[in-house]
């Protein structure tokens, strides 16, 4: 990116500068990710790049923490005991978070509407009490959460489990809808109201075609919310609930295996694929809000 025409030297030299800065931040950043994904192609039971490796020989490499990933025991060469828990990990945490997701985009979509509003009372208080999941450490929320569910039976149970997920995931619901519902033209819902349409079929017919960008967006951040977290699910969870991310923690405790790598180059790229969804709907709300994407 070049400096403006019109910049002084001392402004160019700051501009190119702040650019290099930026990309070393982002370098620092990324760099972690870098060498996940070689090192998930290892061929031997070590978290180290080997010489084979450094050298680029082929029989280096191998996809066989990807097939004990799925559960493919037929590699001779494993050493460490073989099953379907990351299968069984992936399924459980597809589970909670779909139920999770869809609960708190419709809570939290709901709430959005009512918050938006300019005449509902202790609207502050009420949106302050509704992400404040968001503030409270984890550990804090988990460890009530737990007190609470155990008197109701719902520890150890996906029924807990999904309602703990879905009360994490409704403040990204608010924010983005909230967000969305700022640029809302209401005198549309007035025109509906005036041509006798109910509340329900306004909402249907006139706003939700309109804030979809920011529900799907919320939804997004709460999925990834539910399916990536750990500390919850180490509260609430028993052995029939052991998500992904359970897993993830169980075998960097037992045992370092390149498998872990495997299964974080996944999320990885499942990460990037949600956040280039983030940044195309981002872009369409802003064209049917008339702003040209940034």
């Amino acid at each position: 990116m070049a400096a403006p025409l019109y910049a002084t030297p001392l402004e160019k030299i700051w501009h190119y500068t702040y650019l290099v800065i930026c990309s070393l931040v982002l370098f620092f950043l990324v760099a972690p990710l870098v060498v996940i994904l070689p090192l998930s192609f290892t061929a031997e039971p070590f978290l180290s790049f080997t010489p084979g490796m450094i050298a680029l020989e082929p029989e280096a490499f191998s996809t066989r923490w990807y097939r004990y990933m799925i559960g493919d025991c037929s590699d001779p060469g494993l050493t460490t005991p073989c099953g379907d828990w990351w299968k069984i990990g992936t399924v459980n945490s597809l589970f909670i978070a779909f139920f999770a997701t869809l609960f708190a985009t419709i809570l939290g979509t709901t709430a959005a509407l009512g918050l938006s509003k300019s005449h509902m009372p202790a609207r502050k208080f009420i949106m302050a009490l509704l992400i404040s999941p968001l503030i409270v450490p984890l550990v804090i929320t988990a460890a009530g959460m737990f007190l609470f569910y155990a008197k109701y039976k719902l520890v150890a149970t996906f029924t807990g489990v999904i309602i703990a997920h879905t009360a994490l995931g409704i403040p990204f619901v608010i924010i983005t809808v909230t967000a969305t519902l700022v640029g809302f033209d209401q005198s549309l819902v007035r025109a509906a109201a005036s041509l006798g349409s109910d509340p329900v079929r306004t909402f249907f017919k006139v706003q939700l075609p309109l804030i979809t960008p920011g529900v799907i967006s919320g939804a997004l951040f709460a999925f990834i919310t539910s399916f990536d977290e750990v500390v919850v699910i180490l509260f609430l969870g028993g052995l029939e609930q052991r998500t992904l991310p359970r897993q993830m923690w169980a075998g960097i405790r037992q045992e370092i295996s390149p498998t872990i790598l495997a299964v974080a180059t996944c999320l990885v790229i499942l990460s990037i694929a949600l956040l280039v969804a983030l940044e195309l709907l981002r872009r369409r709300n802003e064209r049917l809000r008339g702003v040209a994407p940034a």
